[in-house]
């Protein structure tokens, strides 16, 4: 006899050791980025920005899968240490653009080592990690493109 009760025990779902995953993996991220300045949110937003140079604020959350009322003090504190510059479209005065500025450039150099050393902190091999990106990807209902 199973006890009805058994899809609401902690231990039976998915969605709690992601959660705790997740948490965990922020952690061991913050050393590192605490020597840069960097919280984990700005640190991605920082990331997508390293890649695109400008966008704008709806297209950045697409990629972070963060609303724009998540975003706006990120974005806000990252304009205020001068590494992005927020203005209004030229031709859709709703649309605000965020823009890389040199300075928030060159902080990809001091970034540039995080990765690497996030590798030490997590310990799984090459393929195990690679599957993890798979499958992670596919709950988001994306297709995994790459790990490099």
């Amino acid at each position: 006899m199973t006890d009805k009760y058994n899809a609401l025990k902690l231990e039976n779902q998915l969605c709690f050791p992601l959660y705790a995953c997740s948490k965990e993996i922020v952690k061991r991220y913050k050393p590192y980025l605490d020597n840069i300045d960097l919280t984990y949110t700005q640190y991605i937003a920082m990331m997508v920005l390293w890649e695109h140079k400008q966008m704008n604020v709806k297209e950045l959350g697409n990629y972070l899968y963060l609303d724009s009322g998540t975003l706006t003090p990120v974005l806000k504190k990252l304009e205020q240490k001068g590494w992005v510059i927020r203005s209004r479209d030229k031709e859709d005065e709703r649309v605000l653009n965020v823009t890389l500025t040199d300075t928030g450039e060159a902080l990809k150099e001091k970034a540039i080592d995080i990765p690497k050393q996030m590798e030490t902190c997590i310990d799984l091999e090459p393929g195990e990690a690679a599957f993890l990106y798979q499958i992670l990807y596919k709950i988001l209902g994306k297709s995994g493109a790459s790990l490099e």
